[in-house]
């Protein structure tokens, strides 16, 4: 797909290949929220790895690595208990500009619709399994942060994560996607919505952004979207784009007059999509999306 003057790779489904299997086979167990990166000469994916409501929720966070971007071995696994948390959703995985590693890990407070985002930090990718936590984004009881997408530039750490307002209960299931900045990734200051739901359309109840592309001034997203709360857990991808601002951040997003990308599979659920450049040249894109017994696993397509 063109956007303004960059390319976007989306998925085509029947090119994807299962790189992760789910822990189960019925609607609820998931394996996906991906975050890919490239390092020392391999392809390094983080993932959460979940089991419907009742049976445990997001059990774990996923570090493993690969050769060939297809066949993974896992180097680090973190569980909820970890962090205390009811259940974890997608993390982040990002190599430093000084060659540390960091896991940005989404938490769920335990009886309540709170989320917060803490850091692991480690020499290898190995440590990230035994690295203390450290809360980066704490939320509060009006909003819930989670889901965090990191760039970092010459002018700083960014940093996109979907919040949730809990005035409501019923209503927690909203979200908008945040942008903020910080001089060291670890201390975050808001700068503003950059991305919103739009009324009547097929993302009006909630937006995420889940990849970030960065030409020159320009930037580009893949985002999950849903109408209605009832499509919570099954959103679609959608593209939009934005520019660099002249103080170094980036503004506000603007969707795309796209139709969705989802699973051929009811009830359609495509999200989560994370794109690497490979060491060879090409790319791939990496996402969660549902099968055919409901189950949710990640797959990967070489673009």
């Amino acid at each position: 797909m063109t956007v303004g003057t960059t390319t976007l790779p989306l998925p085509s489904w029947e090119d994807s290949t299962v790189v992760v299997e789910p822990p189960g086979t019925e609607p609820g167990a998931w394996s996906g929220a991906p975050s890919s990166i490239v390092a020392d000469g391999h392809v390094y994916l983080a993932y959460r790895l979940r089991l419907p409501i009742g049976a445990g929720r997001g059990i774990a966070n996923v570090v493993a690595r690969s050769s060939d971007g297809l066949n993974f071995t896992v180097v680090a696994e973190i569980g909820k208990d970890t962090f205390g948390a009811e259940s974890l959703e997608r993390p982040a995985l990002v190599r430093t500009p000084e060659g540390r590693w960091r896991l940005y890990v989404s938490a769920a407070t335990p009886e309540t619709k709170h989320w917060r985002v803490d850091l692991l930090e480690a020499d290898t990718p190995e440590g990230l399994a035994t690295a203390a936590a450290v809360t980066v984004l704490a939320g509060d009881e009006t909003a819930a942060w989670k889901d965090p997408v990191l760039h970092h530039d010459e002018h700083g750490w960014h940093l996109w994560a979907s919040v949730h307002p809990l005035e409501s209960w019923d209503d927690a299931d909203r979200m908008t996607t945040e942008y903020a900045t910080s001089p060291d990734g670890v201390h975050w200051t808001r700068r503003r919505t950059a991305l919103a739901g739009r009324p009547g359309r097929w993302d009006a109840r909630g937006v995420r952004v889940s990849s970030v592309q960065v030409t020159g001034d320009e930037i580009t997203v893949a985002y999950d979207g849903r109408a209605t709360a009832g499509e919570n857990w099954e959103e679609r991808t959608g593209v939009a784009r934005g520019a660099r601002l002249p103080d170094g951040t980036f503004g506000e997003l603007t969707a795309e007059e796209h139709e969705p990308i989802g699973s051929p599979h009811p009830p359609y659920g495509l999200r989560y999509l994370s794109l690497v450049d490979l060491p060879d040249g090409g790319r791939r894109i990496y996402y969660e999306a549902t099968r055919a017994d409901g189950a949710h696993d990640l797959r990967t397509e070489r673009v």
